[in-house]
């Protein structure tokens, strides 16, 4: 394999950069010609092509967002679409790919592999942590600090007026946001998307703090499928505790942004690399993922279909500690 190319899609995600210098060095020091592919499967499809050498991504290990950009491509879902972006890299010679994103990259680029057999590397790179076959995924653990840094500020607030603070947090289908966030920011109460919790088990849980004399509370919610969720669940809990300053913060794309954490730079450094490593040795249609502290390959079909389930430590923890 002389020739690869690197993209990134979908939502960004704090570390995408310091992935996409891993993969571009990593060629290198290989002697792999690599080539950046800006805007994701749209850019496949439109040619947006260019030729990456090590300077091309010096300093940008700490910059948040992906330097390639990111977009979402209606065409690339076509037959048509993934034809011409097939004869764009085949003209350009390009041999493997590294796809650096979250189900929704991985599912095109699964689909891709099926049909035109071109070997793929996925990197999990999401804030969600909701990708099966790593132990976090690139930008979660930036995401969390920066939810936690808004918790403690929130907390400030909340302890001054003696309010309760619904706090929403992205996630849709995946707790992990929300969860580490509320033991982090020592929440009383955690809204996920994999328990079923209604507004009265949310006052039940308050009403306990308040007979214990907590004189305030900070409640995490996942925001489930739409921003808003925890407006509509504090507007619920205001009918039952009318005698508390019910406040709603929700947090939304500002999670997204910002310098990675050492985690995250680390973390999306050894998957690129590895992405690299594994496209030379042959692997292809997996994500490259890390558990237990190795580096794991994972087939695209399973990082797609098979479900991450919560820690049920981190539940057990959050039960006992929000007393």
């Amino acid at each position: 394999m002389k020739r690869i190319a690197v993209f990134t899609s979908g939502g960004d995600s704090p570390g995408m950069n310091a992935c996409i210098r891993a993969a571009v060095r990593g060629a290198i020091y290989y002697e792999v010609e690599v080539y950046g592919i800006y805007h994701g499967f749209q850019g496949m499809i439109d040619g947006e092509f260019s030729k990456m050498e090590s300077y091309s991504v010096s300093n940008i290990l700490q910059h948040g967002g992906t330097m390639l950009k990111s977009a979402r491509s209606t065409d690339f879902r076509t037959k048509a679409g993934r034809k011409l972006a097939y004869n764009n890299l085949k003209a350009k010679g390009i041999e493997g790919i590294v796809a650096i994103g979250g189900d929704g990259t991985f599912t095109g680029a699964n689909i891709f592999f099926e049909e035109y057999g071109i070997p793929i590397v996925g990197v999990p790179g999401t804030i969600d942590n909701d990708i099966f076959g790593t132990d976090k995924t690139i930008g979660f653990d930036t995401a969390v600090n920066t939810t936690l840094d808004a918790i403690d500020k929130i907390r400030d607030t909340a302890d001054s007026h003696g309010r309760i603070f619904f706090i929403e947090v992205m996630g849709r289908d995946s707790g992990y946001i929300a969860i580490q966030s509320a033991i982090g920011g020592g929440a009383e109460s955690v809204i996920l998307p994999e328990k079923d919790a209604t507004a009265e088990d949310v006052v039940n849980n308050l009403q306990d703090g308040i007979r214990r004399d907590k004189s305030f509370s900070i409640v995490v919610v996942a925001e489930k499928d739409d921003p808003g969720y925890a407006v509509e669940l504090a507007n619920a809990v205001k009918k039952t505790i009318t005698d508390k300053d019910i406040r709603v913060t929700i947090l939304g794309h500002i999670q997204r942004g910002g310098s990675p954490t050492s985690t995250d730079r680390t973390l999306a450094s050894r998957l690129g690399l590895g992405a690299v490593e594994g496209l030379l040795d042959g692997k292809k249609d997996v994500m490259v993922g890390i558990v237990n502290d190795k580096l794991t390959f994972t087939p695209l079909k399973d990082a797609i279909s098979k479900t991450k389930k919560l820690n049920p430590d981190l539940l057990r923890a959050m039960k006992i500690l929000s007393i």
